[in-house]
This record gives structure tokens, C-alpha cells and sequence, in this order.
């Protein structure tokens, strides 16, 4: 699997130098699949609109897709690979926002941590697998309704979630945002994010974020999570990167910085993993289609691994 690892890596070293331009090209098949989807989606929306009531043609319902292939190599766990999706269907017929979600949860519980997404598999696949079908079925089974509302008094964004996860896991959630302005350059956001499902029990998690924009295109940054899940076990985990982002035009992303993480055992953070990493995210061939490389140098001493050259690729694309 060096091979993968090899092509992984010189995509990532070619992509920064020569910056990939994701200029529209005239229609082709692939263009008429992706509008196709769209404009499915669409439709999809605009009937489960109709059904609550009566849409408004001055605000009719919408839908947003993410299709995504995350691959990762090291040389402990090898090449793997875990197809991901994530959806929303905005039914406006409502006073209050209602929208149907669907996919991968872990993106939005997880969205904090964009600059930084080489961590996707918390556990490594069993049997020295390279794709795990049931991990990538039950991942992506998850359905609900979502009731967003705001408190604003408060300036609280509230979303309540109840859906079904990987099959069978009845659930609620509930989840709190809000944003910080400081000064010019300086804002804050605090998440608070809380599930309890008929199988998997207790998860909570909490995502605090510090931005400070030293210019228009680039930013210092600092996320910090504290994740807690409870089913037979009891397992809470934290993590923290620190880093710098710049932003360039066409959509393309630059971030790189160190992060660190372990456990929280009697009541005393352990320090498991840190180390650095560095990220570029920009379209390719089309402005709906992405490609995140990432690096990085990470240990693990839970499994006795010293530091460790690992790689990262996520092709996405945005219906």
C-alpha cells in the first residue's frame, strides 16, 4: 500500500505549487448527472414541501448533498478508504424552519474541526481491512427531522433533531450554537451538542472556537472539543488544534498547525496524540468538485506508535 500512500502524497506536493485552476468546460455527461441530481433533489424537496402545505413560489423548498470519498494511509493501519455522505432538505412551508437531514452525522458533529479532517476513522478497521461496508452503511443510516429555531435574546441558534441512526437506533438530539463578535478581529463560537439513542445511549460533545483575522484572506485559529460517550462504556475524549488558514481565490484553502489529544481519565487530561499537520482544499476540474490532501505527523501512545508519517485524501462533491 506504499503505492497509494506515494500517489497520495505527490498529489498533495504538485496541487500547491501549481495551484489547479477548476474552470467550467462546456457540458458533458458528467455535468448532465450532476444537474440531473440537483435537480432531482429539487423535486424531492418541493413534494415533501407540498405535503405539510402550501408552498410558496416566492420561497420554495431547497436541498444540498455532500458526497464524499475519504481515504487515509499509515504505516500501523495501512490503506483504507470510507465513502461518506451528508444531506439537507429546507422545507420552508412551515412557520418555523424544518428540514429533513440524512448521512453521516459525525460532519456536523465534527465541523469544527475542518482545517483539520485526517482523523476520520477513530478506530482502525479490524483485520487489516481496507473498506468496511457495515462501518460505512450504519455510518451513513442516519434520517431525521430537524426543528431550527433561534433564541434571540440570546443570540442562540437551536437545532432539534429526531431520526433514526444505522437502522434500529432511535434518537433525539439537540444541538446550541452561538458566535462571539469580540472586536474587528477577534470572535469566539461555543457549540453544545447532545444525542441520546435507543442503542448507542449517551453522546454529548462541546466545540469551542477562537478565530483571530490577522487580514482579509488569512486567520490564527484555535478549535478545542470535549466529546463524551456513554453506552456500556464510559469514554470521553478531547482534542485541540491550533493553526493558520489563508484563503485564495477560486474556493482554495491553506491551513496547517499541530494538534494534540487523549483522554479524560479521573478528571485529568492525558495527552495521547499531537503533532503537526498541514491541509490545501481547492476544486478541480469543476467548481462542485473538491480535493482535500492532508499531511501529517501524529503518535499514538495508547498502541505504543511512535510519530508517524500519515496521509489523507477526500474527493467531495457538492450537489
Amino acid at each position: 500500500m506504499k503505492a497509494s500512500y506515494l500517489l497520495t502524497t505527490s498529489i498533495f506536493v504538485s496541487l500547491i505549487p501549481q495551484a489547479l485552476h477548476a474552470e467550467e468546460q462546456e457540458n458533458t455527461w458528467v455535468d448532465e448527472q450532476h444537474t440531473s441530481v440537483k435537480t432531482t433533489l429539487g423535486s424531492w424537496a418541493n413534494t415533501i414541501d407540498g405535503w405539510i402545505g402550501d408552498p410558496d413560489p416566492d420561497h420554495p423548498a431547497s436541498a444540498s448533498l455532500r458526497v464524499m470519498l475519504d481515504s487515509q494511509w499509515n504505516r500501523y493501519d495501512h490503506f483504507s478508504i470510507k465513502p461518506r455522505v451528508r444531506g439537507k432538505i429546507r422545507l420552508p412551508t412551515l412557520k418555523k424552519h424544518l428540514s429533513l437531514v440524512f448521512g453521516d452525522e459525525d460532519l456536523e458533529n465534527q465541523a469544527a474541526d475542518k482545517n483539520h479532517v485526517g482523523n476520520v476513522y477513530n478506530k482502525p478497521l479490524k483485520n487489516n481491512k481496507h473498506y468496511d461496508r457495515s462501518q460505512a452503511r450504519n455510518d451513513n443510516a442516519s434520517v431525521g427531522l430537524r426543528w431550527s429555531d433561534s433564541i434571540k435574546q440570546l443570540g442562540i441558534d437551536t437545532d432539534l433533531d429526531l431520526g433514526v441512526r444505522s437502522g434500529a437506533d432511535v434518537y433525539i438530539r439537540f444541538k446550541a450554537n452561538k458566535e462571539w463578535q469580540i472586536n474587528d478581529q477577534l470572535s469566539t463560537r461555543l457549540e453544545q451538542i447532545y444525542r441520546y439513542g435507543s442503542n448507542s445511549k449517551h453522546y454529548a460533545r462541546t466545540n469551542f472556537e477562537t478565530k483571530y483575522q490577522d487580514s482579509d484572506n488569512t486567520f490564527i485559529g484555535n478549535s478545542l472539543y470535549l466529546q463524551y460517550e456513554h453506552d456500556i462504556d464510559e469514554d470521553i475524549s478531547w482534542g485541540n488544534s491550533i493553526y493558520r488558514q489563508h484563503d485564495f481565490a477560486n474556493h482554495k484553502r491553506l491551513n496547517y498547525g499541530i494538534f494534540v489529544g487523549g483522554d479524560l481519565d479521573d478528571k485529568k487530561f492525558d495527552i495521547n496524540q499531537y503533532g503537526p499537520f498541514i491541509s490545501w482544499r481547492q476544486p478541480i476540474w469543476r467548481s462542485w468538485l473538491f480535493i482535500q490532501p492532508e499531511l501529517n505527523y501524529y503518535n499514538d501512545r495508547n498502541q505504543d506508535r511512535s510519530h508517524h508519517l500519515g496521509a489523507f485524501l477526500r474527493l467531495e462533491a457538492i450537489f
